[in-house]
Order: C-alpha cells, then sequence, then structure tokens
C-alpha cells in the first residue's frame, strides 16, 4: 500500500508540474517542484529561490505567489506537501523581500479570536504509518510559523530575517523608547514563540527503526526552527535588559504580567535544551548569562510586587488624598514627580 502511495504521488506530481510547463506558470511550476510528495527529501533550494525571485516585482506578483503557495498548503491531504509548504513560507519570512512577507502577513488578518491561521491545527494523513507521522509535524510546524507571523505583527517587523536585524545598540535604543505595555507585550509574543518551539515532537518516535533520524525533510525544518530559537532568545534579552532599567517605573499589574512571564520562559529552558534546540544559547557562556539575567529578574521583579502589595494593605482609604488637600496656602504640592512624568526607561533618569 505504500508503494502504491509513492507511485500515486509520483504521477500526481509529474501530471501537476507538466500542465504548469504548459501554460508557462514560472511560479506554479517552481512551488509544484518544491512541493513533491516525497516524504524524506526537502524542497531543492534552487526551487525555492525560483518562487522567491517569481514574486519580484509589483505586489500582484507577490499576491500571486503567496495565493498559489496558501492554496497548494490548504488543498492538499498530503503530510510532505504540507510541511514543504509550510517549509516554503518559512523561507519567504526569512529570505523574501518586504513585499512578499506583507502579503503572507496580511492573507491572516489578525483577530482577537485567536492565532490559528493556518488552521491546520486537525490536519491528520491517514493514507500511509509515515504520512500519519509526519502529520504531528505539520500541525507543529504550522502553530510554529502562526507564532512568528503573530510575533512579527507584535514586534512591527520580521525579526527573523537576517536583513532586518540591526545591530544590538539600535534594537536597544528602539526598546528603550517603548511603553511598559508594549513592552510587555513584544515580550509575550516572543515567550509564545519559545514555548511552542519547546513542544517539538519527538524525533525519535519513528516508526522503521530511525526512520525519522533520517529523515532530510524533517531534518531541515528542525534546522530552520532551531536558528529561529537563537534569535528569539536574542531579542528576548534585549527586553529582559530593558525591564532591569525599569524596575522602579512598573506598576503592581505589570510587576505580575512580567513575572508571569519570566517564569514561562524558565519553564521553557528545559524543554528547549531536552530537545537539543538552540545549542548556542543553552550551553555556551552567553546563554548561561542569559538564563541568569532572566532569574535575577524574576526575583527582584517578584521582590517589587510583594513589597508593592504590602504598601497597599498598609495604605488605608482613610489616608488617601483628596484634590482639595494637595494645595496648602496657595502653593502645589507634588507627590512625586515621577507620578506626572513617567519616562518609559529609568537610564533618563
Amino acid at each position: 500500500m505504500t508503494k502504491l502511495n509513492e507511485i500515486i504521488g509520483i504521477i500526481k506530481d509529474k501530471a501537476s508540474q507538466s500542465k504548469a510547463a504548459i501554460l508557462s506558470n514560472r511560479a506554479t511550476l517552481s512551488l509544484l517542484r518544491a512541493t513533491s510528495h516525497d516524504p524524506s527529501t526537502p524542497p531543492n533550494h534552487h526551487n525555492l529561490s525560483t518562487l522567491l525571485s517569481s514574486a519580484d516585482g509589483p505586489r500582484s506578483s507577490a499576491s500571486a505567489a503567496i495565493s498559489i503557495l496558501l492554496h497548494r498548503l490548504h488543498s492538499t491531504h498530503s503530510s510532505a506537501v504540507a510541511l514543504k509548504c509550510l517549509l516554503a513560507a518559512h523561507h519567504v519570512i526569512r529570505y523574501g523581500t518586504f513585499i512578499l512577507q506583507d502579503q503572507l502577513s496580511t492573507a491572516y488578518p489578525c483577530s482577537r479570536g485567536g492565532r490559528n491561521y493556518l488552521n491546520l491545527s486537525y490536519f491528520r494523513d491517514k493514507s500511509t504509518p509515515t504520512s500519519w507521522e509526519l502529520s504531528s509535524w505539520v500541525r507543529w510546524y504550522a502553530h510554529h510559523i502562526e507564532n512568528i507571523l503573530f510575533a512579527s505583527r507584535t514586534l512591527g517587523s520580521f525579526f527573523l530575517a537576517p536583513t532586518a536585524s540591526p545591530v544590538r545598540e539600535k534594537k536597544e535604543e528602539r526598546v528603550s523608547s517603548l511603553t511598559n505595555g508594549d513592552l510587555l507585550r513584544e515580550l509575550d509574543s516572543l515567550v509564545t514563540l519559545l514555548e511552542g518551539i519547546a513542544t517539538k515532537p519527538n524525533q525519535n518516535n519513528n516508526i522503521n527503526g530511525d526512520y525519522f533520524n533520517k529523515n532530510k525533510l524533517v531534518d531541515e525544518v528542525v534546522g530552520l526552527v532551531e536558528e529561529d530559537a537563537v534569535m528569539a532568545v536574542s531579542e528576548v534579552s534585549v527586553r529582559v535588559k530593558e525591564f532591569k532599567e525599569r524596575m522602579g517605573l512598573l506598576s503592581f499589574g505589570e510587576g505580575v504580567e512580567l513575572v508571569c512571564m519570566l517564569k514561562r520562559l524558565e519553564e521553557c529552558r528545559d524543554e528547549i535544551v531536552a530537545c537539543s534546540l538552540s545549542v548556542v544559547v543553552t550551553e555556551k557562556g552567553g546563554g548561561k548569562r542569559f538564563w541568569e539575567s532572566v532569574r535575577e529578574l524574576k526575583e527582584v521583579a517578584g521582590k517589587n510586587v510583594l513589597c508593592t502589595e504590602e504598601e497597599g494593605k498598609r495604605v488605608g482609604r482613610s489616608q488617601r488624598r483628596t484634590e482639595s488637600e494637595r494645595f496648602l496656602d496657595g502653593k502645589v504640592v507634588l507627590i512625586n514627580s515621577v507620578d506626572l512624568v513617567r519616562f518609559p526607561s529609568s537610564r533618563f533618569f
């Protein structure tokens, strides 16, 4: 049955590619070649590059290329084809032009109802045992792409693209200008991205011996996601440093939010290490310093939250000042200058 399905897949690939060649549709042909039914071979990088270059030019070309890609993704019942379509979308995020990235992002308008943009949470390919196993990778990888899109919208750019990565000093300058609320939202989206990465399917959960350890398609996907983890942790590091500068300027609610996010981040650590993800981040000295800074910030933020809570209990309703009590002998008594003008970062004091 498995051999029969492989033969059917090869026939489908040949027929689709022949039709696209006759119609002289360059984008469709390169996509079909990159997303064949072979469950073990990753897309040829030349075909992916051709797909990206076919979208160069006006916005209409980029829109057409993304439309073809998403139609292929949602119309297939093959886990191999779906996984390769997601890999192609990942390449758009990492290496595509701004117009191409924008078309991918706007294809799934952000809604408050959830983040399941790709609608692949229930994807199942029951045709073969191999396809069934690959289905779990499709669901996980689709969720990862969704988290990237959500985080990119929150940060205002496709931060995983090499061309969109400014030097650390410029990142810190941008982050220092954000309000506490915006900074918390950005950190939350990045922590969510890392949480999703940490739920990677078990590669040892194979079917035929060590099949998945030799599956080049899965290895290609895992390699790209590991690189994403390194870059995501770098973004988190910049925001952790900024929050250290703002410790005295966070409200009680903001402090509670920050502590909860840092706890989620620490809970991710063991899963990331166990999955052998982000080796640079977790094993080298820089990685150890990062996790130490996360722990230190969580402890300081937690103490501040407790102190604020205790102070609030001590101050009763009877001690609250009214507006009229602020004026004594015609002079205005300022309670605290920081109460009137609150800068986003304490480095400006």
